[in-house]
């Protein structure tokens, strides 16, 4: 068995890259372009090796452990590991960010460009600072030492979205910051009140207790108050309001980590500290937290319906698919939790895929309104088009892939909760996440008739009048001042009313180039991930499920 040098390898290779990056600036210039795939592939190799290495039949205890004192006068310490439960997610965010990466490092316009062509050693130090939060909040044994990793995501992102973000990207980035900043100080105040009831901040020591030496008031309490700052990041409704706004402004790599990861910190701190650590309070509130997520499922899918700009239909999607996340935790039962662990990996991979491919076609057509894309998608750019309809159907729950699972196992936990809960509520909320399913799969339908069905629109650069057919039409915001076009001189004084224009002639849009190499290697590991979990769930269930069984020791 390898030593907790893993877990340190895993925070201190990005943490090192981004320091490098502050120190000598000059001398890695050259290198730019490559720097930050390399380090994050680095950083992706020991995620690799704790998912070989890892003792599957011990999948219930933290391994790799790290534990050093680290701040001796209030017996804080240094204190990280990995279980059943957070081993699939610290992989999943290594892999993220090295796609994310990969993504960058090849493509070409603003948004996906040498990196976006802005500032682009402050991204990557940026995305490295961020992959050090991420993970190392999923790997924190410590109530304090996961706040502050909880905490470090923020800056990064608030600067990913205001600084490299669309038009109303400052707003958004306020937004955001303002949200999870209240939230978290919510969330604190109920970590206080745990160390001070149970005198130690350590997770393993809190949950091996099961909330004995605190009374149950002081549990509802305090999981109150954990449970709506983890809310915010999660989100859950009517929390959720900064989400759309973020995900829209956000770059592509922007987006694809506060879906694949940032919500999974605060679904995660339900699984790894609310519910183990505060048993009575988790079983008090859970009845109000189900009706929470199922409004959200509802609510989410509704509001998927009525978009119009395709970033801002999968960001209100998250807000369903993190319901049914809710859903599943609030059963309380080994079925509900494993499928809210289930459903957390699997929407980090499919709603990454999707935001990665909204990305593209947005770069494409320099819009994401689905109106203004015209339909045709499959006809003009098949490959685009097809990955676009195996993610969407993915996300909907198609059986045999990895969106499937979650859902139908969080319905199934609430038709039998645990003992204490009030059975016919919980099948009232299994009812109505089942309707939220089937809305789930209109909008998604409904998206693809409009983006990928029906007949494309020549989207052909049409050349001035009066000139020769197969000329290019300059392109009035990147042409020179003689490139640009003047109107031609008209016997009748007037252009005329329309212009036609053969598609056989004329060069290619660029725009409607399909799949490029860099797009290919940066999804191709999410498609083949979803087919593989949704063909062998049994890979992250019996990963999870002795893990599962001690978190719910004291309310299974």
């Amino acid at each position: 068995m390898m030593g907790g040098w893993l877990p340190i390898t895993l925070l201190a290779v990005p943490l090192l890259g981004a320091l490098l990056l502050l120190l000598a600036p000059h001398a890695l210039r050259p290198i730019l372009r490559t720097y930050g795939l390399v380090v994050s592939g680095i950083a992706l190799a020991p995620a690799v090796l704790l998912v070989v290495t890892f003792d599957y039949g011990r999948a219930a205890a933290p391994q790799f452990e790290v534990d050093v004192p680290w701040i001796p006068g209030l017996g804080l310490r240094f204190h990280l590991g990995v279980d059943g439960i957070s081993l699939p997610l610290v992989a999943l965010t290594a892999l993220l960010t090295f796609l994310c990466f990969v993504y960058l490092c090849w493509g070409r316009t603003r948004d996906s460009g040498p990196f976006m062509s802005d500032r682009p050693r402050a991204l990557v130090f940026t995305l490295l600072v961020l992959e050090v939060g991420m993970i190392g909040t999923f790997l924190a044994l410590d109530l304090l030492l996961f706040f502050v990793f909880f905490e470090i995501v923020l800056i990064p992102m608030y600067f990913l979205i205001g600084i490299w973000g669309g038009e109303g990207r400052r707003g958004a980035a306020v937004k955001f910051i303002l949200y999870t900043l209240l939230g978290s100080v919510v969330m604190l105040l109920g970590l206080l009140i745990v160390w001070a009831q149970a005198g130690t901040l350590d997770i393993e020591a809190l949950t091996a207790a099961h909330g004995s030496g605190m009374s149950r008031s002081v549990q509802i309490l305090a999981f109150v108050a954990i449970g709506i700052g983890l809310a915010v990041k999660t989100p859950m409704w009517p929390l959720h309001t900064w989400l759309p706004d973020a995900h829209t402004e956000a770059p592509t790599v922007g987006s694809v980590l506060l879906a694949g990861v940032l919500l999974k910190m605060g679904t995660y701190g339900f699984a790894r500290i609310a519910i183990p650590v505060l048993p009575e309070g988790a079983a008090a509130v859970a009845p109000w937290l189900g009706a929470f997520a199922v409004v959200g499922i509802v609510y989410g899918a509704l509001a998927c319906l009525a978009q119009r700009d395709l970033k801002r239909m999968i960001a209100y999607s998250s807000v369903g698919h993190m319901g049914f996340v809710l859903l599943g935790f609030a059963t309380l039962t080994p079925v509900g939790t494993n499928g809210a662990l289930f459903a957390n990996v699997a929407h980090g991979l499919i709603t990454g895929l999707l935001f990665f491919l909204a990305g593209a076609i947005k770069e494409r057509h320099h819009t994401a309104d689905m109106p203004s894309l015209g339909g045709g998608l499959l006809a003009r750019v098949p490959r685009l088009g097809s990955v676009l309809t195996f993610a969407a159907i993915a996300s909907l729950g198609l059986p045999g892939l990895a969106g499937f699972w979650g859902e139908m196992l969080a319905l199934l936990g609430a038709f039998q909760p645990a003992n204490g809960l009030p059975r016919g509520l919980f099948l009232t909320y299994m009812v109505i996440g089942g309707l939220g399913a089937l809305l789930t799969a209109a909008y998604f339908l409904v998206m693809l008739s409009r983006v990928t069905h029906g007949r494309p629109h020549d989207t052909t650069p049409q050349p001035l009048p009066g000139t020769p057919a197969g000329t290019p039409r300059p392109d009035p915001i990147h042409a020179t001042p003689d490139e640009r076009p003047t109107a031609p001189a008209a016997s009748s004084g007037r252009l005329p009313a329309t212009i036609t224009l053969d598609p056989s002639t004329g060069p290619p849009d660029p725009r409607q180039e399909d799949i490029t190499r860099h797009e290919l290697l940066a999804w191709t590991p999410l498609v083949v991930l979803t087919v593989l979990f949704g063909l062998w769930p049994g890979l992250l269930l019996s990963l999870t499920t002795p893990a599962v069984q001690v978190l719910l020791g004291a309310v299974s």
